[in-house]
Order: C-alpha cells, then structure tokens, then sequence
C-alpha cells in the first residue's frame, strides 16, 4: 500500500535521474519531500573531509537549484538523523521513508538501526541500490567466500552482470508537494565551506552538479574514451574521464557510465578501448566488495602480518611529502596537484603513495588521512584499497617488493615534462635530461634555468637506492 507521503532520505545520490528511492517515491506515493541531513558524527572515524564537504556545499546547492525550477523543494537539516527523519514525519504526516543504500561500515550499522526504529513505529521504510553496479556481497567465488583478486572479480561480473535500465527523472513539481510543507535551513548554516578560503583552485577545475557530471561524462565519451587505454596513464594530458567526485557524491550513477560507455562500443569506439574504462568501475566495485566483508581495513592491513612492520613516525618527512617539497618532481607536482585542486592523477597517487610508505616507510594509514581530507572524490572504499594496494598489504596489492622509482616513473609517464612544468613552475626552463632528477644538473644548466637547488626547489628528501634497501630489510623480517 503506497503512504500519502514519503520522505527521501538523500544522502550520496545527489541527482534527480537514475535515483531509485526518489523514482520509486514519485511512483507509489503522492507527495514527495526530498531531504538531506547533514549528520557528520555519525560517520564514525570518517566524517568528509574539507574537500569533500566544499563539493557537497556546491552539489547540494546544484540540486536544490534543480527541484526548484521542478517547483520542488530540497530539505536541508541538521542531525542526529533518526531524531530529524522523526520530526519530518511528524510535520509532514509521512508514512514511509526511501533511501538508497550506504556501504560504509558505520553507516550501514545505522542506518539498519533507524530502518529497525521507523518500522517498529509503524513507518514503511524501502531501501535501494543505486551506489554500485551490484551489492557487494552478490558476487562470490566458487567456493562462497569473498575475492581477494581483481581479475576472477572482475571475469565474474563480466560474465554475470546484468545493468538494469536507466530510470528517468521522476515527475516532481508543486502537486507532488505535501499538504504540511517542512521548514529548510539555508545552506550556508550547515557549515559547509572552509572559515579561511582555501579553495579558489578547487573553483577553477571544478562545477559540481548533475548537469555538470552529465557534461563531463559527454565530453569523456566524445573526445577521451577512443584513446583511453593509452592516454590513462600520463599525467600530463587530459586523458582520464575525472568523473570520480560526480560518482562519489552521486550527481551521476555508475549504472549511467556504465550504460554510456556500453552504448559508445556501437558508435565506433573499440572494445579495447570501452572495456579499459569499464575496469576501472569494476574496481570501484571490487573496492566496496572488500570494505563490505573487511571492515576493519579502513586503519587494518588486511596482510594482517603489516601489523608488525617497522613503520616510522617522523612527522617533518610527513609534511615535507604533504607539501610537495620532497625534491623528487614527479611526486612534488602530484601533491602540489592535490593541493590545488582537490585531485590528483591516478598514476601519481600510485607514484606519491609507494614513495610515502616504502622510502619513507610512514604508515599508509597517515596518507590515506591526508587524501581523506583534501580529495573532492574521497571515498572510503576507494582511498582504503588504493593505500592498501601501494604499501603491499591488501587484496591483489602490488608486492611490497616492488618500489617505484620516483625518477624512472616520471621518466616513463611524464617524457615530456608538461605535467611537471605546469605543477613546478620553478623548474619548468630545466630541460628533459634534468627535469625529473634536477640535483643532477649541471650548474650551467641550473643557472640557465635560473634555478638554485635548497633555495627555490629541495634536494631530494632521501635517497631512492638507500630507502629501497631500507625498506626491503624491514620487510624481511615481517616475511
């Protein structure tokens, strides 16, 4: 029996299109109140961090924009969540509340806990998927447990998925309205954007909202996908989709990426191409496949015998490295990247992760913190698997054994030096043969290029061949 109204709980699916629990309320109920509660405490170890909390400023604001040319409002209000879900019930006389599914561990705890509450006072509460391709405890190897490598993972889905059709925008205007309209705080009290701005940089590369996500994907798909197995991996041209912060806060689905990226193999595009892409939603996938049976891995090594490496605690080399000051370019343009921009590429998250936790042999828990806080896509899956993964101590993770070369990665994935001149303009007249290892240079070269080493840019921090032995010793005795 559908409820007279109903309260959508949004949370991260901040869009109108492909949005279950709003499509399915639109559908059975006839009146819809659309809310978000800002309840950060209630997100355990992992409120979002500055960054994240400066995009869901913008993305709210995007979304209300939206429901009011619809003549629709957006709720905003303030936590604990079951209290304020209590009190909208009460003023608009709702009967049932929708939401779409969160994974993360703490949030699922509650929400099974509010979902428990409502129903034991007579509320109808409906739950959806709309943050994965699947749930993820759908997909299990042969013998029931959970995967721990991504290629069987990612043949199974392959071989078993099944994409539902994209679900349109649902009819809301003033007649979905409740009799009893709720009262909305303005956004600015939810406190949202940082007391000191820091953000212009995040200003100029980004525009969140569900129109920008959807121009984004477009133009990923017009003029990057045809050559993104090859352009993926250089940082210095535009050859990633950078949809991952519109996936994060849910202003697109990745049921419409992937559907996009699926219909763009009947227009040209070649499978290599599409099915590279694809991967990486698959390993969006996989990440929440392993937060899901693997809680504790947010601040646990799944390796559990990480737990007696010989990490250091040296916070100066912390912030050298937070600071793109550790003297390596390839690194320094990735953090200062970061810094900027709330993003970095993927290629140099890898690069700047191994030399933190293997030539630095700093916890990969204190990286990951420092991402948490300044990516626009911070996701705790995602974040928890890729530190995971660089320091050698989660699932399909590169051997601990394995230590990029800061000097060689640049070498190979920045040749030509425009991702480096554009992030460390202080070495930009450095030619090629130094860019990537200035402390080389001879000083006719750096006087050309009118650059003092110490004064306008560090000497490395350590050296590369002396911190791999370091940290190779130190993982032998954890074998």
């Amino acid at each position: 029996m559908s409820a007279p109204t109903t309260l959508v709980w949004l949370r991260q699916d901040l869009r109108l299109a492909d949005n279950p629990a709003l499509y399915e309320a639109a559908t059975r109920s006839a009146a819809v109140v659309p809310v978000f509660i800002w309840a950060p405490q209630e997100e355990g170890d992992w409120p979002p961090g500055g960054a994240s909390r400066w995009w869901l400023h913008h993305a709210l604001k995007a979304l209300r924009d939206d429901l009011q040319q619809r003549r629709a409002r957006l709720i905003l209000r303030r936590g604990p969540s079951l209290e304020t879900l209590r009190a909208l019930i009460d003023e608009t006389g709702a009967g049932a509340v929708y939401w779409n599914t969160r994974y993360e561990p703490a949030l699922r705890k509650r929400d099974e806990k509010i979902a428990e509450a409502l129903r034991a006072e007579g509320i109808t509460v409906a739950t959806f998927s709309a943050r994965l391709l699947h749930k993820p405890d759908a997909v299990r190897t042969m013998s029931g447990g959970p995967y721990h490598v991504f290629t069987p993972f990612w043949k199974k889905i392959r071989s078993t998925l099944i994409v539902p059709d994209l679900l349109p925008i649902p009819g809301l205007d003033a007649t979905t309205a409740p009799a009893r309209q709720p009262a909305s705080l303005p956004l600015g009290t939810l406190a949202l954007l940082p007391k000191i701005d820091w953000a212009e940089g995040l200003r100029a590369t980004w525009t969140p909202g569900e129109q920008h996500a959807r121009q984004r994907l477009a133009y990923f798909l017009d003029a990057r996908l045809s050559d993104y197995d090859d352009a993926r991996n250089r940082p210095g041209h535009d050859g990633t989709s950078t949809l991952s912060p519109y996936l994060h806060h849910g202003e697109l689905s990745p049921r419409q990426v992937w559907t996009a990226v699926k219909n763009e193999m009947h227009n040209g595009v070649t499978p290599q191409a599409a099915e590279s892409w694809l991967r990486q939603i698959a390993w969006r996938e996989f990440s929440y496949h392993l937060l899901h049976h693997y809680p504790e891995t947010p601040t646990a090594p799944l390796k559990t015998q990480f737990k007696d490496f010989a990490w250091t605690r040296d916070a100066e080399a912390l912030e050298r490295w937070q600071k793109g000051q550790t003297g390596y370019p390839i690194i320094d343009a990735g953090m200062r990247q970061l810094w900027r921009t709330g993003w970095m590429h993927n290629r140099v998250r890898m690069i700047a992760a191994s030399f933190l936790t293997k030539d630095l042999m700093i916890p990969w828990q204190d990286g990951a913190r420092w991402f948490w806080d300044t990516l626009v896509d911070a996701d705790l899956a995602n974040n928890t698997m890729g530190w995971q993964w660089s320091a050698g101590c989660g699932a399909d993770a590169q051997p601990f054994f394995r230590i990029f070369n800061p000097v060689s990665q640049g070498e190979r994935y920045d040749a030509d030096g425009a991702y480096i001149r554009r992030w460390l303009p202080e070495l930009a007249a450095l030619p090629n043969t130094y860019l990537h290892k200035p402390w080389t240079a001879p000083t006719d070269a750096l006087h050309t290029a009118n650059l003092s080493l110490g004064r306008d840019y560090p000497t490395p921090m350590v050296d590369h061949a002396v911190a791999r032995d370091r940290a190779l010793a130190a993982y032998q005795k954890i074998r």
